[in-house]
């Protein structure tokens, strides 16, 4: 399938999401609440426009919650279990009866609760927002800062996190106290949702539950991304150009994602024309108004805090003045998703793509 690639490191990364995603959460307090994003729109039965690149005005991809649904009942962890994690420490887990997962989009612990493991979940990080985890204690302060002493004060028998998270001597401390540290894969795409969805079952002992798991994630992406490219323009020259923009107002970051950043497979799973290949624009680096003009292109992606960051579309145009000299810009063709959901690619996956799809390809729908 799509690929979003990793040539920036890991850690590179996270570092420039942590940075701006705690300027915008402030002290740890919840934001882009899927309770308040109205209702979801099936792309299979949206009205879609006629001319896509013609469209103008922005558009918000809702996504609301959904009910967790458990791919089995309370099932009974295989323990011990011994796992090599994404940085090769060999870990035994023989208690998963307190368990925190934790990263910077709430994609491991989304998956935990999928894997009908929710009643064993003791604590939340910032990104864990659905409904059956919202009451749960917070052990991130700070915005996505781990906070020691709340994690130690909820006796957790196992840690599933990765590297997005820190500071880093915080996960050190867990495995200093005797705690388990599963540290698994930090990358978020398209092709390691079922790796991911396996590494964190295979550490909490209920593989077979996993693979299950994984087997419906991607039949339901499979479904979502055929009915994508039903609709989506075949001819490159009647793709949407499009980039990814990451910005949070307040700190003053204002970056371009490109290739090997992890938004480039997004956009072509959406069908569109990732224009940071073109442009050769590497990983993500600071915008400037040369790669924005050369990208020309005919749709922004962003999310949603930060687009608000910078006071919505006006704002961004204010602040980033090239951008009204591309179609984009002339069009006001930004499209927007809650930002622990654009990029996070777990149990809903299908719904990211679908959301994002009916407002590129069916944004009146949305109305």
């Amino acid at each position: 399938m799509h690929r979003l690639a990793r040539a920036l490191p890991i850690r590179a990364a996270a570092a420039v999401l942590a940075m701006g995603l705690v300027a915008s959460c402030g002290t740890g307090s919840d934001t882009g609440s899927a309770s308040e994003e109205g209702k979801a729109v099936d792309l299979a039965s949206a009205s879609l426009l006629d001319d896509p690149k013609g469209y103008v005005g922005p558009a918000h991809a809702p996504m609301p919650e959904t009910a967790i649904d458990p791919v089995a009942d309370d099932p009974t962890p295989r323990l011990p279990a011994t796992v090599t994690d994404s940085q090769g420490t060999k870990v035994t887990v023989t208690d998963a009866s307190r368990i925190l997962a934790l990263d910077i989009y709430g994609t491991i612990s989304q998956t935990v609760f999928e894997l009908g493991l929710g009643d064993r979940v003791v604590g939340r990080d910032v990104s864990t927002q659905f409904a059956e985890a919202k009451k749960l204690p917070l052990v991130t302060s700070s915005g996505h800062d781990l906070n020691a002493e709340a994690i130690l004060e909820l006796d957790p028998t196992v840690i599933l996190t990765d590297t997005s998270l820190g500071p880093w001597d915080v996960v050190l401390q867990m495995r200093d106290a005797g705690i388990p540290v599963v540290v698994v894969d930090p990358s978020r795409s398209l092709d390691n949702v079922g790796s991911l969805t396996q590494e964190i079952a295979d550490a909490l002992g209920v593989g077979p539950e996993g693979e299950i798991l994984a087997d419906r994630i991607s039949q339901q992406t499979a479904k979502t991304a055929a009915a994508i490219a039903a609709v989506a323009p075949s001819d490159v020259k009647d793709k949407l150009r499009t980039v990814f923009l990451y910005v949070r107002g307040q700190a003053g970051v204002y970056y371009m994602f490109g290739q090997d950043s992890g938004a480039d497979g997004l956009i072509e799973a959406l069908g569109g024309y990732d224009v940071s290949g073109e442009i050769a624009w590497k990983g993500m680096k600071p915008v400037n108004d040369e790669g924005i003009i050369s990208a020309q292109p005919d749709l922004i992606l962003m999310m949603s805090d930060g687009l608000s960051s910078v006071g919505g579309v006006d704002g961004l145009l204010d602040r980033l003045p090239a951008i009204a000299q591309t179609p984009a810009g002339k069009n006001r063709r930004i499209v927007d998703m809650r930002d622990n959901a654009i990029l996070s690619f777990g149990p809903r996956t299908a719904d990211i793509l679908n959301s994002l799809a009916v407002a590129i390809y069916a944004p009146e729908s949305l109305s």
